[in-house]
C-alpha cells in the first residue's frame, strides 16, 4: 500500500506542477484553449492518443469486448490505429490546421457557423457537443474508480470526486499546454504499464502459448460444444465485432475533442511526424488493452448485477487482482494517466464551447473582408481576460454535472460510450469531414446531419436500445455521409465567393 500510494502521490504532484509551470501561457483564449497553435508533434500525437485512450477502453471496452470476441477484440485495437490514428491524421490533420486557421476557428462548433456561415449551427453544435460529452465524462470516471476501488480499497464515490478534483485543478491553471505537457507524461507510463500488465497477467497463465490454448477450450455462451472461436482470427461474432470497430476507430473524427488536437499543431511538418508517433502510441496501448481484454475468460466469471447481467466493468479488475503491489500501482498509474489525460481533454473542450460559442460569440468577417468596428486593444485584452475566467468557471460546472451522474452511473461504461460517441460523430463527422474536401456542401445539409446523428441516438434510447448502442453509433456515424450528400444535391447551394475565399487556404 506504501508503494502505491507513494507512486500516486508523485504523479500527481507532478501533473499539478506542470499546470502551475504552464498558467503563464494560459492567460489569453488562443493560449488557454489551443496553446498558442504552436504544439510540436510528440505533443499532439500523445495528447491525441492519451485523449483516445482511457479508462473507458482500459476497463469498460477491453472487459466487455474481451468477454464476448476472445482475442479477435484485438481488431478493435488495430482498427483504432489505423483508421482512429494513421487515417484521421493523414485525411483530416493538414486541411483542418490550414482551414481553420484560415477561417480563425477555435473549436469544432465555430468552424460550422464560421465555414457555412451559419451562427445558428455554431449554437447548436455547442449544444450538442456539452450535453453529450457528459455521458462520456460521466463513463471514465466510473472505469478510473472502479480501478481505484481496486487497487486502494478506497470506495467508489471518493475516487471519483478525487479525480474530478485534480483534474479540474491543473486544467484551470495551465489550459491546453499543461494538458498536452501532461499527456506526454501520461503517454509514457502508458506505454510501459500496458507492455508490463500483458506480461505479468500472461505469466499467471503458464505463458501466451497456454493461455490460449486454455481459451480455445471454452464453449461459445449458451452452446455445450468445445471451442468457442475466443481464441480464433475473427472470434464467435465477427459482425458486431465490425460495428465496435468503426464505432471506436471512426468516430474518432468526429469527436471535438480529438479533431481540436488538429488545431493547435505548429505546421504541416510536424503533422507528417505526429501522423507516425500517433500511430505506433495507438497501436501498443488500443492493441494491447484488447489483446488483454481477451484473456478475461480465464480469470472466471464476473460478478452479477441485481438486474441479473454480468458486471462486465469488473472483468479486468479481477484479472489484475493477483498481480504483486509494485504492477498493482503501476496499474494505478496506467489508467490514472489514461483518464486524467481524457478527462482533461473532455472539460476543456466543453468550457471553451460553452463560452465561446453560446456566451461570446464573436461577429468574424470571412478571409478577404474588412472587418467593421473594430474595439480598442485595452477593451480587448479585457474581453479576451473574461473570457479564460468564464471557461475557468464552466469547466467546474461541466466537471459537477458529470460527477452527478458518475456517482450514479446508469448504465455499463461502453454503453454510455456508444450514446455519447454514436451523437456527436453522427451529427459532426460527415459535415466536419466533407466540409474540409467539398465546395458542394450545403448549410441545409449540415442541419440535417444533425438531426440525424442526434435523433437516431435519442430515438434509440428512448424506445429501450432495440439497436443495441454500439451499433447504432457506427449507423449513426456512417448514415451521415448520404444524409450530408443527398441534402446538398437538392438545396440551395452557398455563396460562390464566400466558399471560394475559405477555400484559399489549400491553395
Amino acid at each position: 500500500m506504501f508503494i502505491k500510494i507513494f507512486l500516486t502521490i508523485i504523479f500527481l504532484t507532478v501533473m499539478i506542477a506542470v499546470g502551475i509551470y504552464s498558467r503563464k501561457q494560459a492567460s489569453s483564449v488562443d493560449g488557454f484553449v489551443l496553446g498558442g497553435r504552436s504544439v510540436g508533434p510528440w505533443l499532439t500525437a500523445f495528447a491525441y492518443g492519451t485523449s483516445y485512450f482511457s479508462a473507458v477502453v482500459f476497463v469498460g471496452y477491453a472487459g466487455q469486448f474481451g468477454w464476448k470476441y476472445g482475442l479477435s477484440s484485438t481488431w478493435i485495437g488495430i482498427g483504432n490505429a489505423i483508421i482512429g490514428s494513421l487515417l484521421a491524421w493523414i485525411i483530416l490533420g493538414r486541411r483542418t490546421k490550414l482551414m481553420t486557421q484560415h477561417i480563425e476557428s477555435r473549436t469544432m462548433p465555430d468552424f460550422f457557423g464560421t465555414r457555412f456561415s451559419d451562427q445558428g449551427l455554431r449554437v447548436t453544435a455547442s449544444v450538442i457537443a456539452f450535453v453529450f460529452l457528459i455521458p462520456y465524462t460521466a463513463g471514465v470516471y466510473k472505469g478510473i474508480s472502479t480501478l481505484f476501488e481496486m487497487g486502494f480499497g478506497i470506495p467508489y464515490e471518493y475516487c471519483v470526486i478525487i479525480m474530478a478534483i485534480l483534474t479540474a485543478i491543473y486544467v484551470i491553471l495551465g489550459g491546453y499546454k499543461a494538458t498536452a505537457m501532461n499527456d506526454f507524461i501520461q503517454g509514457i507510463i502508458m506505454l510501459f504499464g500496458i507492455i508490463a500488465i500483458i506480461a505479468a497477467v500472461l505469466n499467471q497463465q503458464g505463458g501466451l502459448t497456454m493461455a490460449v490454448d486454455k481459451l480455445a477450450q471454452i464453449p461459445a455462451d449458451g452452446t455445450p460444444t468445445v471451442n468457442g472461436g475466443f481464441a480464433t482470427l475473427f472470434g464467435p461474432d465477427p459482425w458486431n465485432l465490425l460495428g465496435v470497430v468503426i464505432l471506436t476507430s471512426l468516430g474518432t473524427w468526429g469527436l471535438p475533442q480529438m479533431v481540436g488536437k488538429f488545431y493547435s499543431i505548429t505546421d504541416e511538418d510536424a503533422i507528417r511526424r505526429g501522423t507516425i508517433i500517433s500511430t505506433i502510441f495507438a497501436l501498443i496501448v488500443a492493441g494491447g488493452c484488447y489483446f488483454l481484454g481477451g484473456f478475461g475468460r480465464l480469470f472466471g466469471t464476473p460478478p452479477t448485477l441485481p438486474n441479473g447481467k454480468l458486471a462486465f466493468d469488473s472483468i479486468v479488475p479481477s484479472m489484475l487482482t493477483t498481480l504483486p503491489d509494485v504492477l498493482i500501482a503501476l496499474v494505478v498509474l496506467l489508467v490514472l494517466s489514461a483518464s486524467m489525460s481524457t478527462l482533461a481533454s473532455l472539460v476543456l473542450t466543453s468550457s471553451s464551447t460553452m463560452t465561446l460559442d453560446l456566451i461570446y460569440r464573436d461577429k468574424k468577417s470571412l478571409p478577404g473582408e474588412v472587418e467593421e468596428g473594430a474595439i480598442d486593444d485595452m477593451v480587448s485584452e479585457h474581453i479576451e481576460r473574461r473570457k479564460v475566467v468564464v471557461m475557468r468557471v464552466l469547466i467546474v460546472f461541466f466537471i459537477v454535472i458529470s460527477l452527478m451522474i458518475a456517482l450514479n452511473p446508469p448504465t455499463f461504461i461502453a454503453q454510455l460510450m456508444g450514446i455519447s460517441w454514436g451523437a456527436l460523430a453522427g451529427a459532426f463527422l460527415a459535415p466536419f469531414m466533407l466540409g474540409l474536401y467539398w465546395r458542394g456542401v450545403t448549410t441545409a445539409s449540415v442541419w440535417a446531419c444533425f438531426a440525424w446523428g442526434v435523433g437516431i441516438t435519442v430515438v434509440n434510447m428512448l424506445v429501450g436500445n432495440p439497436i443495441n448502442p454500439i451499433n447504432c453509433g457506427a449507423i449513426a456515424m456512417l448514415g451521415g455521409f448520404p444524409v450530408v450528400w443527398i441534402v446538398s444535391i437538392v438545396t440551395p447551394k452557398m455563396n460562390k465567393q464566400t466558399v471560394d475565399s475559405i477555400f484559399k487556404c489549400y491553395e
